[in-house]
């Protein structure tokens, strides 16, 4: 990887095939769009931040060295050799298919707080609709950044409001859950940094008390926002493809169980017809 400061923001090259739509809009997270230019707009940790994508690379606009150092490094997971992974990865067919469909996916390093609401929110949802539950939130409850643009609402913030505030904007049974897990963190019963180096058994079984967080759930959060890479989310379309490969993960994966996965749940989602018939 290098990185260039040009006029308009930091240039990031030489990065393994990143593309932007594939990594912004796989389903791992809920608050990237592009606009009308083919620039992707979001929000990461406070910061409002258009990307442009070229031929060569990316350019994230408007930021210096040490905000990309701060924020854009550990997000991109650009420390990691994805190129290595996923060699690894085509011992198998399936996951070598995956990876060829999709190279430019990067699995991406988000804020602990804002992962585990917004994978709360995706309980038995489609991602259009979580996208317009966060957004209804952010807009409802976040600090303006930009004309129309919101931050993720703290945990103090959400936990002043009745589930019933939540229920109003979309989140149906969800919403006894965003109070419950707000209510937790505001109030220092539950701390996500702990969990991203404690051991795995002890943070996935403590997320797991969480009223409303299941198996699936503690595991995005794991994996998205705690950055613990071995594990893997099991929804309906993984465990159709979990089914496909034998009824587990093949040993080629070996520690980066969660990255494999997101090649394989974005496959998964464009080719489902080969996964029709095969039972959950």
């Amino acid at each position: 990887m290098k990185t260039e400061k040009t006029h308009d923001g930091i240039k990031i090259t030489d990065i393994s095939k990143l593309s932007l739509a594939q990594t912004l809009d796989c389903g791992q997270c809920f608050r990237w769009k592009p606009d009308e230019n083919g620039n992707w707009c979001g929000v990461v940790k406070g910061v409002y931040r258009k990307i442009r994508q070229d031929e060569d690379g990316i350019t994230i606009l408007g930021i210096d060295e040490d905000e990309f150092e701060k924020i854009w490094f550990d997000y991109f997971d650009f420390g990691r050799d994805y190129d290595s992974l996923k060699a690894d990865f085509s011992a198998n067919e399936m996951i070598k298919n995956a990876c060829e469909f999709s190279p430019g996916i990067r699995v991406l390093r988000q804020e602990p707080w804002e992962a585990f609401i917004t994978f709360i929110i995706s309980q038995n949802n489609n991602i259009s609709r979580i996208k317009g539950i966060v957004e209804r939130i952010c807009t409802a409850f976040g600090e303006e950044l930009a004309e129309g643009v919101y931050s993720f609402p703290t945990a103090e913030r959400l936990a002043q409001e009745p589930a019933e505030s939540f229920a109003k904007l979309g989140c149906g049974y969800r919403a006894e859950y965003i109070s419950s897990a707000a209510k937790e963190v505001s109030e220092g019963e539950l701390d996500l940094e702990y969990l991203m180096n404690a051991p795995l058994g002890e943070a996935r079984e403590r997320l797991l008390k969480v009223h409303g967080v299941g198996p699936k759930v503690a595991d995005c959060v794991l994996l998205y926002g705690l950055g613990r890479v071995e594990r893997c989310p099991a929804d309906v379309w993984m465990k159709r493809v979990i089914a496909a490969l034998g009824g587990e993960m093949p040993q080629c994966v070996t520690d980066y169980a969660g990255i494999a996965q997101q090649f394989l749940f974005h496959y998964a989602r464009n080719f489902p017809e080969k996964f029709v018939g095969i039972n959950k």
